[in-house]
């Protein structure tokens, strides 16, 4: 099957052509030792939260368990289902940033996939903004909301009339913690992109 060449494909070309070497040689080394503590340190803090999340499951399964058996015993509860649900919030929130950085979020790979690996890094550092903006506004609203529920002591408008404030904390901080790995991400490539060895290599 003939394969069409892409402007990506011309772009990989290129890269070659860099000369690397003077590129890496002008960064200096206090501050590339700068950078590699930074990209080490949040990927720490986010494979921390992002195992601890997954222990959140099992929260979960015990919450929806204990709901069940108390429906059968005739005793029903009225937290379970939202306890439930802020759990499972909780979970994909804190997952984030881990997930970011192992690279497990769902994208499109039929092109991707193609690439040498300075031109994924490449491609990466050029869509990674979006992410960026999209997250600032998610950490925005998501500050704005949760000092609103602090303030004015938000409850939930059911009957077991759970504070909001918690929840939306949690969130934030996940959503805070996804930028600072996306920052890093993007250091990421760019040290891979100029040969600059920071982290471990992209797959």
């Amino acid at each position: 099957m003939l394969i069409r060449r892409t402007r990506f494909d011309d772009l990989d070309d290129w890269l070659y052509t860099v000369n690397w070497k003077k590129v890496r040689h002008s960064i200096s080394d206090p501050f590339v030792n700068l950078l590699r503590f930074y990209v080490r340190t949040v990927d720490k803090i986010n494979e921390f939260v992002g195992n601890f999340a997954m222990y959140l499951l099992l929260l979960l399964t015990g919450i929806l368990l204990y709901s069940v058996i108390a429906n059968a015993a005739n005793h029903p509860v009225i937290w379970t289902m939202e306890m439930a649900q802020f759990t499972m919030a909780a979970y994909y929130i804190l997952g984030g940033g881990s997930s970011l950085k192992n690279g497990i979020h769902v994208r499109m790979d039929f092109l991707y996939e193609r690439w040498s690996p300075k031109t994924k890094a490449i491609v990466d550092i050029c869509t990674i903004f979006f992410l960026f903006f999209y997250l600032f506004i998610m950490i925005k609203g998501g500050w704005e909301s949760s000092a609103f529920a602090l303030e004015f002591d938000q409850r939930n408008h059911t009957v077991w009339r759970p504070p909001m404030a918690p929840i939306k904390i949690i969130m934030t901080v996940g959503m805070i913690l996804m930028f600072m790995q996306a920052i890093a991400e993007l250091l990421k490539d760019i040290a891979y992109a100029i040969g600059k060895k920071i982290y471990e290599p992209k797959p």
